[in-house]
C-alpha cells in the first residue's frame, strides 16, 4: 500500500475530473452561459466556478482514499510540512487536469466525447512508476514512462511520504504541473471566448 498510494491518488484525480467536462458540456447546451453574459460578472467566473467545484470534490475524494489506505495499513513517517507538500502537489495536479478537461467540455460534440477525454489520463499512471519501477520496463515503454509527468509526480509523492531526501523529482513534478496549468488555462480561455463570441 505504501508503494501504490501515490499512483492511486493520481488515478482518483483523473477519474474525478471527467464530471467537470460533462457539467460544462451540459451547461453549454442549456444556454446558461449566455444568461451569465448578461450579468455584471467576469467572463471567466463561470469556468472558475466549475474548476473550483471540481477541486473541492476531488479533494474530498483524495481524503477518503487516504483514510481507506490508513485503514488498510498505509503508514507514513511524514510530518506536517511533507503532508502539506503532498497536498500542494495534488492541488496543482488537480487544477492542471481540470483546466485541461474544460477544453473538451466546451468544444465536444456529444456528452460521450466530453466525458471520454479523461480516459487517456487515467491510463497514464499505468505507464509510469506508479505500480512498478520504470527500470523493469522494456526499452521504449521505459523511455516514455521516465519522461512523462506522472512518473515524476508519483516519485515526488513517494519521497515525501517516506521522508526520503528530495531529489530533482519534486522540481520536475512542480514544473510539469505549473507548465500544464499555464498552457491549458490559456487554451481553455481561448476556447471559451470563441464559443461565447
Amino acid at each position: 500500500m505504501n508503494y501504490l498510494l501515490p499512483g492511486i491518488l493520481l488515478i482518483t484525480v483523473a477519474s474525478g475530473i471527467a464530471y467537470t467536462a460533462f457539467r460544462l458540456f451540459t451547461d453549454m447546451k442549456s444556454g446558461i452561459f449566455e444568461r451569465f453574459q448578461s450579468m455584471p460578472t467576469a467572463r471567466s467566473s463561470v469556468l472558475w466556478a466549475h474548476v473550483l467545484t471540481s477541486l473541492v470534490a476531488n479533494s474530498i475524494s483524495l481524503v477518503v482514499v487516504v483514510l481507506v489506505a490508513l485503514l488498510m495499513g498505509f503508514r507514513s513517517a511524514a510530518g506536517v510540512p511533507a503532508w502539506l507538500a503532498v497536498a500542494g502537489i495534488l492541488i496543482l495536479f488537480t487544477l492542471a487536469l481540470t483546466w485541461l478537461t474544460v477544453i473538451p467540455g466546451l468544444s465536444a460534440k456529444s456528452v460521450k466525447g466530453a466525458s471520454a477525454f479523461s480516459s487517456p489520463l487515467i491510463f497514464l499512471p499505468f505507464i509510469s512508476s506508479a505500480f512498478v519501477p520504470t527500470d523493469t520496463m522494456p526499452g521504449p515503454v521505459r523511455a516514455f514512462a521516465e519522461h512523462q509527468p506522472v512518473t515524476s509526480i508519483v516519485n515526488a509523492l513517494r519521497d515525501l511520504f517516506t521522508q526520503q531526501a528530495l531529489g530533482t523529482d519534486i522540481w520536475v513534478a512542480l514544473t510539469w504541473c505549473v507548465g500544464i496549468l499555464i498552457v491549458v488555462f490559456a487554451f481553455a480561455m481561448n476556447t471559451y471566448r470563441r464559443r461565447i463570441s
